[in-house]
C-alpha cells in the first residue's frame, strides 16, 4: 500500500505498475484474462477464416428450356469455383423447398425459350434467387452465378448469335455496366472480418479488463492508499501493462492480416501502429469513467459490455449507419471502434494519404482524454471522500 505513496510523479507511475504486476501474479485468472484469453481468441478467429473465400456453395438450378444452350449455361455455372449445383429440380416449388430446407441458398430458373428467345435477339432473362437471411453466402452465389451467366452470354453473342446474324450486325448493348472490385479483388471474407474482429473482441477484453482493476480498488476501499499523493501518475500506472499488452496484440493483428494473409499495408505501417495505443486507450478510459459513475464493478462491467461489445454492429463496417435513425448515428459516433476502423481501412487497404487519418486519430485521442479526465475527477473524488474528506492534490 505504502508504494502508491511514494512522493514523485515518476515513482508514483512506477509504484502503480508494479502494483498491478504484482496483483497479476497473485491472481491467475486475471493473468490469463491480459495474455492467455486475447492470443486463444485471435488464434481461433484466425482458423475460423481461414478458408477466405466462400467455395461450392450448393445451388438448385430449375431448367424448363431443356435446350442445349441452357445445358451449356448449367455446366458454366457449375464451374464456377464459388458454386455448385447440388440439385436440378423439375419446379420453381420444389427448388424453394430445399431453399427453406437450407439445402441450397440460392435458386437459378432458366425459363421456356430461353434459347430461341436469345438467338432471335430478344431478352431472354435467366433468374437468380438467394437467401438473403444468410445475407453473406447468399450474395456470394448470387454474385458468382451472375459472373458465370455474363461469361457464358458473352460468348453466345459471340459464337451462336454473331454467326446467325453475321459479325456486321452484332451489336453490343448501348449503355453497360462494368464494376470493379477495388481493395478487396478475391472478395475476402477473411479480409474483411478479421480486421473487424480482432480489435472488436480485444478492444472488449482490454476495457473489462482495465474496468476490473479500477473496480477492484473500488470495491476494496482501496482507492485513497492506491491513489496517494500522485492520483493521475496511479491512474497511468495502472493502465500502462493493459495498454501495452494490447497494442501489442492489435500490431500482432494489423502485422497477420498485412503480410501474412494480404499483400502488406498500402498505407502507412507507422500510423496503423500508432492507433493501437490510442485505440485501446480510449476503450480502457471508458471502463475508467463507467466504474468511476456507478460506483460499483459489476454495473460499470455490464457498461463495458453494453458498450465496447456491441461496438462492432454500430460501427458502420457491417451494418450501414448511413441515414440511419439519430441513436444509430450517434451511438457510432462516441465508439472508439468507429474512429479505429476508418484508419485501418484507410491505411491497410485503401492506401489513403496519411493526412486523411489524423482526424479519426484525433477523435481516439479526444475519447481518451474526456472519458479518462472525467473518470480521473470522479475516482479523485471518491477517494477524497474515502479519506474523510481530506484533500489530495492532483
Amino acid at each position: 500500500m505504502a508504494a502508491g505513496l511514494t512522493p514523485g510523479t515518476a515513482a508514483a507511475f512506477i509504484a502503480s505498475l508494479r502494483r498491478e504486476l504484482r496483483h497479476w501474479r497473485a491472481d491467475r485468472w486475471e493473468l490469463a484474462l491480459v495474455t492467455l484469453m486475447p492470443l486463444l481468441l485471435m488464434a481461433l478467429m484466425m482458423w475460423l477464416f481461414s478458408s477466405s473465400v466462400l467455395r461450392q456453395v450448393p445451388v438448385a438450378l430449375v431448367d424448363l428450356d431443356g435446350s442445349p444452350d441452357s445445358r451449356a449455361l448449367a455446366r458454366a455455372i457449375d464451374a464456377s469455383p464459388g458454386v455448385a449445383i447440388a440439385s436440378q429440380p423439375a419446379s420453381l416449388q420444389q427448388a424453394q423447398a430445399q431453399l427453406r430446407a437450407l439445402e441450397v441458398f440460392a435458386i437459378v430458373l432458366v425459363p421456356r425459350d430461353m434459347s430461341r428467345r436469345a438467338l432471335r435477339g430478344e431478352a431472354a432473362p435467366v433468374y437468380a434467387f438467394y437467401n438473403a437471411t444468410y445475407m453473406a453466402t447468399g450474395q456470394s452465389a448470387a454474385r458468382d452465378i451472375a459472373d458465370a451467366v455474363g461469361a457464358f452470354n458473352a460468348r453466345m453473342l459471340r459464337e451462336r448469335i454473331g454467326r446467325q446474324v453475321g459479325p456486321a450486325r452484332l451489336r453490343a448493348a448501348p449503355v453497360t455496366v462494368q464494376a470493379t472490385v477495388l481493395h478487396n479483388p478475391a472478395r475476402s471474407y477473411e479480409l474483411f472480418l478479421l480486421p473487424l474482429v480482432f480489435p472488436a473482441v480485444l478492444s472488449l477484453l482490454a476495457a473489462l479488463a482495465a474496468g476490473g482493476a479500477f473496480g477492484r480498488e473500488r470495491r476494496d476501499g482501496l482507492l485513497t492508499a492506491w491513489l496517494g499523493e500522485r492520483p493521475w501518475a496511479a491512474i497511468a500506472g495502472k493502465l500502462a501493462p493493459y495498454l501495452a499488452l494490447f497494442s501489442l496484440y492489435g500490431a500482432l493483428g494489423v502485422l497477420y492480416v498485412a503480410y501474412v494473409r494480404g499483400d502488406g499495408v498500402a498505407g502507412s505501417l507507422w500510423l496503423l501502429l500508432l492507433a493501437q495505443p490510442l485505440f485501446y486507450l480510449a476503450c480502457c478510459c471508458f471502463a475508467l469513467l463507467f466504474i468511476a459513475i456507478t460506483r460499483d464493478m459489476g454495473t460499470g462491467l455490464s457498461l463495458v459490455g453494453l458498450s465496447i461489445g456491441t461496438a462492432l454492429a454500430f460501427s458502420g463496417a457491417t451494418f450501414p449507419v448511413v441515414e440511419a435513425p439519430l441513436f444509430t448515428r450517434v451511438w457510432n459516433a462516441l465508439l472508439p471502434l468507429t474512429a479505429y476502423v476508418q484508419v485501418q481501412m484507410q491505411q491497410l487497404f485503401m492506401g489513403a494519404p496519411w493526412a486523411l487519418s489524423l482526424r479519426p486519430l484525433g477523435t481516439l485521442l479526444l475519447m481518451a482524454a474526456v472519458a479518462g479526465g472525467l473518470g480521473a475527477l470522479l475516482l479523485v473524488r471518491a477517494a477524497r471522500r474515502e479519506a474523510g474528506a481530506e484533500p489530495v492534490p492532483a
